[in-house]
């Protein structure tokens, strides 16, 4: 592990010289430090597979739903901000807590980063796949073999994170915006369509039950989950301690209110369908056809699939600068933080991102589990890695910034408020697990973290004993 005089100078970039680590410095601007962001959110993909599943849950509710989710990230984002106004390091969140709290909890940030990156990128090609499936089967009549189109979707995406992170980041952004910009018009038309009215059902919350919000919220906030990736960036992006901070708020902002336009747009789409909103597989392409706009209905689920693998591409660029990160603290073999001088990317990084992304979800499809499905239990999975990160890094900012001398009773208690909510949701996610499946991931998680911190004692043992 790093030295204490190294590590202080990594949480105040003023004190010593930048590290750019190998990767290209200042070449990402600010909306292309946005797109990292707002990619790995993945915006286009919740309104066709995530808001369903939150509607059986919370029926009504489920705009007030996605109002409480985008108020949690906002806490959590807030702390995040913070921290990237103080420090600009590949490590994200992991260089935060490592270089504040004691180094077993940097070792679990880093390893719950990890897996929640790997585990996001690994759901969305489920996703992708279910996708292509569904496009498929629209215009041949026939699915390509699920690996083939896995294994398209995952090098397509490691190809690109290996080549050249602005030509990455410039284009998730064109895909964002086409895709978002999409599902927009579609919302716009329909009420031009039916005619503009309250859906006064919705505002009542008639019909729901409030002990089922807790597992709503639980289920929301994995479309939220990676809003905080601009951070992984670091150096990359011009003027990081300032762009990277303003990317975390934007991101959260923007998707919250997205996912609560579409909710509501969807719950009131659907009223008078004999289809349920929380059955269809395709739920804008049906709003679609019902507004009279049906070729929009077929883009937007191309859309859908291209923002997937845009999403792919984005955890693979995050989880491959975490892997760097983590070679330099020796908690992972060095090779993984050596760089290329053309490119001024992490190769073997990128490439074992990409490997790591694509193997889970190629043996699950092997096995017959649906894409969809795919995309469900993996994302399940992701936002138990994310939750500790955010939590432990709300719990260090107010110690980080004591130790800079900016200690504030608001932003502490901000960052306790961040912590409860973040226990809150966890609390509630182990207790909505409804099928086996489910419930067996805390417990898939526990032995992957326990893993991780073994791995890291092992490591630190080891180099103490060789620089004894």
């Amino acid at each position: 592990m790093s030295d204490p005089k190294s590590a202080q100078a990594e949480v105040y970039p003023e004190q010593s010289k930048k590290e750019n680590f190998g990767l290209h410095a200042g070449v990402l601007g600010p909306l292309e430090t946005l797109a990292q962001s707002v990619s790995a959110v993945a915006p286009s993909t919740s309104p066709s597979l995530t808001i369903p599943l939150v509607f059986a849950i919370a029926g009504n509710a489920t705009w007030l739903v996605y109002l409480l989710a985008m108020c949690a990230t906002l806490l959590v984002g807030f702390c995040v901000s913070r921290f990237a106004r103080l420090s600009a390091s590949p490590g994200s969140l992991y260089t935060y807590t490592a270089e504040t709290l004691p180094p077993m909890f940097g070792a679990a940030a880093a390893w719950g980063l990890l897996l929640a990156y790997l585990a996001t990128g690994a759901s969305v090609a489920g996703g992708a796949l279910y996708y292509t499936n569904v496009l498929s089967q629209q215009f041949l009549h026939w699915s390509p073999p699920a690996v083939l189109a896995l294994l398209a979707v995952c090098g397509a995406a490691g190809l690109v994170a290996y080549r050249d992170v602005k030509l990455s980041a410039e284009l998730m952004l064109w895909i964002e915006i086409c895709s978002v910009s999409l599902i927009g018009i579609v919302l716009t038309v329909m009420p031009v369509h039916f005619g503009f009215h309250l859906d006064m059902d919705q505002f009542r919350l008639r019909g729901v039950s409030f002990y089922a919000l807790g597992p709503a919220i639980v289920l929301s906030m994995f479309s939220f989950v990676g809003f905080e990736s601009a951070t992984t960036l670091g150096s990359e992006v011009r003027n990081p301690l300032r762009t990277i901070p303003r990317a975390v708020i934007q991101s959260a902002i923007l998707a919250g209110v997205f996912f609560v336009l579409c909710s509501y747009s969807e719950v009131l789409g659907f009223r008078g369908e004999s289809a349920k909103l929380s059955d269809t597989t395709s739920p804008l392409h049906l709003l679609a056809t019902k507004a009279g706009v049906s070729p929009l209905g077929t883009a937007i689920d191309f859309g859908a699939f291209i923002s997937m693998v845009a999403c792919v591409l984005a955890c693979v660029t995050a989880s491959s600068r975490v892997l760097l990160r983590m070679a330099r603290e020796r908690l992972l073999p060095s090779i993984l933080e050596k760089t290329s001088p053309q490119h001024g990317t992490p190769v073997a990084a990128v490439v074992l991102s990409t490997c790591l992304v694509f193997l889970p979800t190629a043996l699950m499809a092997v096995r017959g589990v649906s894409g969809s499905d795919v995309y469900d239990l993996l994302g399940s999975l992701s936002v138990f890695g994310f939750l500790t990160a955010y939590a432990l890094v709300a719990a260090a900012l107010p110690f980080a910034r004591r130790a800079r001398g900016q200690h504030s009773n608001l932003v502490a208690i901000i960052s306790v408020m961040a912590v409860l909510v973040i226990i809150m949701i966890a609390v509630f996610d182990l207790r909505s697990t409804a099928d086996v499946a489910h419930a067996r991931l805390p417990y898939i998680y526990l032995l992957y973290i326990s893993t991780g911190l073994a791995w890291y004692a092992a490591r630190r043992k080891y180099f103490a004993t060789v620089n004894a």
